[in-house]
Formats: structure tokens, C-alpha cells, sequence
């Protein structure tokens, strides 16, 4: 079925080719076609093409070519700029403000698209762009009371943006989103509209194998025989790895990065809810020394854990070793002896009852949000794209990787403080934060937020050309940082999976998509 699939897109991916590089069609309509593509998730198939016609559209920029041009268009256009790395400037946005008093016009409020546009292009600000700060504030606010008079798709549209835009979203569930709240963008295209259908169930089709295969082996572990007070979330993390990059190729990195993440799960839920502190001394030690001659030290029930970790790693490092790969398992693995004694620190702080400052708590913190060993274990898989230059360069520990670190921490203490607070747990950054600058638990929350903000920007800033390794290998991190958003943003979503993962899983794995004639 997947080969049907795959011959069956050959024919529209030549007319959308044709079409991207079509010299005829005006730039405003090259843009938004683009744009469509970017949405629908088939960059990727035509990112040499797409590169080329923004190479010359943005050398060929001018600000006073936009002075006539309406919201919406500019707002599309800003946002293809933007997402694929041109630093277009936000000055492309100052007809629609007031000279004298810098607040948006009251027009532009009549046209709804163009104050979505505009909101979505906002959530791809820099530091320092005012502009595009009160932007927000402005867009968000108008929206929220406009919403409820919209019909049809636009209100469709109008809601998924305010749950949640599309920079932060899941790339896959957004691009499958797109496809039904923005038919009337995608069919001015028939080509791209069948492409897209095509290629989402190849994906499916793909991806359910991956799943399969993946809740075999966690079947055949018996992890749930050995430690049943594990969570069993092997469709959950699987999604969230999803989250990390959909493109066929990295069919083997996804199924990498879910089993090494799902152990890091059994240790987590190992550490948080059922080991004794002493047990906890004697895991970390044996992780540390990673030696099978450490099994005798380590509890019984743990043991089979302990085994399948080395031997996973063992046989991922054969693997990789025969293509001259070694060293991206080995960064893994030490990342995973990182994470094991972030978590002995939490406990023997609960253990004690003592609440960090907020500067050890996020030294610490970093570590155990479990970024850097999902980052580094992500790129186990990816192929001849992840070159020595790129390890050092992840391993020198960029602004980009450091930003998206700070969401996965504190996004998730936001979210889950108060649960972990009823089960006893170590205190979390707002805890450290109240005790070190002395303020009271909402003015934290806002800090934290703001802090989280803040790190966006540098996310966007890091995404931008001239990149110092490709967007191949940004793209983990910034997913990474929206799957947090998707995950903590509202709930709990790995612990309490019917609220999020569940719509989402019946979404991408169980729906199917009426077929485009």
C-alpha cells in the first residue's frame, strides 16, 4: 500500500514543483502557495526548489513595496520569510500602526484573516521587535472577543489558533489540522491538495508500522510484569517523538529515540514513585558504572530494566559503530548517566526536605527535564545529516539548545507543580523561586512565564540564517520546545493522556482522510 502511495504522489509532486518555480505566477500568490506547503508539511520534498525562489524574492525586497499591500498578504508573506530562515523585518507591519500613537489602527480589526495573519506572525518574534510584542496583545485580545460571532471554517481557524498556533504546535498534527480548517487555501491548488492527501496516508501507513513495532518490543520486555507501577504510555511517547520530525527518512531515529525515551521513563517512574532513596543510591551508582558486573548491586526488581538498557545500548552501538557512527551512541548513553544522577539529586532534596536556591534548582533542573537525552538520542538515528561538526557544535551547548532546555523544564513545573506537591514530591522551580527571591507563588508563575517568553525568542532568533548547522538538525530542538507547549501547555498531558495525547492519537493513527479525486 505504502509503494501505491509513493508511485500515486510522483505525478502531483511534479505539478506542485512546477508550479513553486513557475516564473509567471506574481510574487504575493508564490508566497501563499508556499505557505500552503509549509503548513501542509511537504517542505521537505521541495526545499531546494523553495530555497531557491526566497533567495531571490528576499534579495529583491524593498519595505516600500509593501506600503499598499493588505494585512493578510503581508502576514503570509512575513511568515514563509521567517519560517524558513529569512530575517524579513517587521517594519513590513508599520502601515497598520498609528505614527502618533503606535497602537494598531481600529481597521484592520473588520478584517479577520489578516488579525489571525498577524497573530501568527507575532508568535515569530526577536527580542526588541515591539512591534510584533503589541501585536500580540492586540491580535489575542481582539480575537478572544470576536471569536464567538465567526462561523464556518474562519472560526475553526480562529479557535485552533488561540488553543494554540501553529509555531508551537506538533508539525504533523498541525499540517493534518491545516488540511481541514484551510480547505479553500489548498484547493486553489488541486495538485497540492491530492499531494497532500497522498502523503498523509503514507505517513499513517508508516507510522502505525513504527508504533507496532515499537509496542512489540515494549510488550516483549514484560516491562509492565517487572515493574508494574510504571506508566504504560508507549503510543504517547511515540507521538511525542512524532513531534520531533515526521519525514519518512527518519523512520529508525523515531524508533530509537521512543525505546530510549520509554526507559527514561521506567527510571523516572523508578525514582519518583517507588524506589527508596537507598535504591535509588544503588541504581545511579550501577547506571554510572554501566557494567553488567553491577547487576549483584542493584534490587531485584529492577534488574531486568538494568539488563535490557545495556543491552539496547550495546546492540545500538554495534550498529552504529559499523557505519562509523559510535560517537552519537556514546553522547546518548552519557546523557542517560547525566539524567540518572539529576534524579538522585531530586530525591535526596525531597529525601532531606530541603528546596533548592532557583539557580541550583535549574542547574539541575536542565538535566532531569530529560532535553538533553532525548536531543542527543534523537540524532542516534538520522543519518549522514548529523557530521562530527554538528555533535560539537551540540556539544558546546548553543543558546538555541540552552532556550529550549528552559521551556521543557519550566513549562512542565507550571503545569505539574500542585500534582506533584499532593504526592510528596521534590519541590519544583516555583518552589525555588519563592524561596530565593521571597515572592508569593502567582508573581513566580509570571516570572517563569516571562522566562519562557523570553526563551522563544531565542528559539526564533536561532532558527534564522546564517545558521551554524543546518535546519536538519534545529529541527529536533525547536519541536522539541513545541511538543512541550502541546504536552504541558494546558494539563498534564503524560500523565493524564486522555486530555491531549488521546485526540491526537485518534487524529493521526486511527482517522483516515477521505481520499481526494
Amino acid at each position: 500500500m505504502m509503494e501505491g502511495y509513493a508511485k500515486a504522489m510522483e505525478e502531483p509532486k511534479e505539478q506542485v514543483r512546477r508550479l513553486i518555480i513557475d516564473p509567471t505566477i506574481d510574487s504575493n500568490k508564490k508566497l501563499s502557495l508556499i505557505y500552503s506547503v509549509h503548513r501542509l508539511g511537504l517542505t521537505y520534498i521541495f526545499l531546494k526548489e523553495i530555497e531557491g525562489q526566497l533567495e531571490e524574492l528576499f534579495r529583491n525586497f524593498k519595505l516600500e513595496d509593501y506600503v499598499e499591500v493588505d494585512l493578510y498578504t503581508t502576514s503570509i508573506n512575513f511568515q514563509v520569510f521567517r519560517h524558513l530562515g529569512y530575517r524579513l523585518p517587521c517594519d513590513v507591519f508599520n502601515n497598520f500602526q498609528d505614527v502618533d500613537s503606535n497602537t494598531f489602527k481600529e481597521h484592520i480589526t473588520s478584517d479577520v484573516r489578516g488579525m489571525l495573519g498577524l497573530y501568527e506572525s507575532a508568535q515569530l518574534r526577536l527580542k526588541g521587535e515591539k512591534i510584533l510584542g503589541d501585536a500580540l496583545t492586540f491580535t489575542e485580545t481582539k480575537l478572544k472577543t470576536l471569536v464567538t460571532t465567526l462561523k464556518g471554517s474562519l472560526a475553526q481557524q480562529v479557535i485552533q489558533s488561540l488553543k494554540r498556533p501553529f509555531h508551537r504546535g506538533m508539525p504533523m498534527l498541525e499540517a493534518r489540522l491545516y488540511f481541514s480548517n484551510y480547505q479553500q487555501e489548498c484547493t486553489m491548488h488541486d495538485s497540492l491538495l491530492k499531494l497532500a492527501n497522498l502523503h498523509f496516508n503514507y505517513l499513517q501507513l508508516q507510522q502505525k508500522e513504527e508504533l507496532r513495532i515499537v509496542s512489540q518490543w515494549w510488550k516483549d520486555m514484560r516491562f509492565q510484569e517487572t515493574a508494574p507501577y510504571i506508566r504504560d504510555r508507549v503510543p504517547e511517547i511515540y507521538l511525542w517523538m512524532l513531534g520531533l520530525y515526521f519525514e519518512p527518512s527518519y523512520s529508525l531515529a523515531r524508533i530509537i529515540v521512543t525505546k530510549i525515551t520509554l526507559f527514561l521513563m521506567v527510571l523516572d517512574d523508578t525514582c519518583d514513585a517507588y524506589a527508596t532513596i537507598e535504591e535509588i543510591r544503588l541504581l545511579t551508582d550501577a547506571i554510572t558504572r554501566w557494567d553488567i558486573g553491577a547487576m549483584s548491586q542493584i534490587p531485584e526488581y529492577i534488574r531486568p530494566f538494568y539488563k535490557i538498557l545495556l543491552d539496547e545500548y550495546a546492540e545500538l552501538e554495534k550498529q552504529l559503530t559499523k557505519e562509523g557512527h559510535a560517537s552519537r551512541v556514546i553522547a546518548s548513553k552519557q546523557a542517560f548517566k547525566d539524567i540518572a544522577r539529576g534524579y538522585l539529586k531530586e530525591a535526596e532534596w525531597t529525601n532531606k526536605g530541603c528546596v533548592a536556591s532557583f539557580p541550583e534548582y535549574m542547574k539541575n533542573g536542565l538535566i532531569t527535564s530529560a532535553h538533553n537525552v532525548i536531543s542527543k538520542s534523537a540524532l542516534v538515528g538520522m543519518g549522514e545529516v548529523v557530521s562530527e561538526d554538528a555533535l560539537a557544535w551540540y556539544a558546546s551547548h548553543p543558546k538555541i539548545l540552552q532556550a529550549s532546555e528552559l521551556i521543557s523544564r519550566l513549562q512542565d513545573d507550571i503545569m505539574t507543580y500542585q500534582f506533584e506537591r499532593e504526592r510528596g514530591q521534590s519541590a519544583t522551580s516555583i518552589d525555588a523561586y519563592m524561596k530565593t527571591y521571597g515572592v508569593l507563588e502567582m508573581e513566580a508563575i509570571d516570572e517563569l512565564k516571562k522566562m519562557i517568553e523570553n526563551a522563544w525568542e531565542d528559539i526564533n532568533e536561532g532558527c534564522l540564517k546564517p545558521r551554524q548547522v543546518s535546519m536538519d538538525l534545529l529541527a529536533p530542538i525547536l519541536n522539541l520546545a513545541r511538543m512541550i507547549d502541546v504536552v504541558y501547555r494546558y494539563n498534564d498531558g503524560l500523565t493524564f493522556p486522555e486530555t491531549t495525547f488521546k485526540e491526537y492519537i485518534t487524529l493521526l493513527f486511527i482517522g483516515s482522510l477521505p481520499m481526494h479525486e
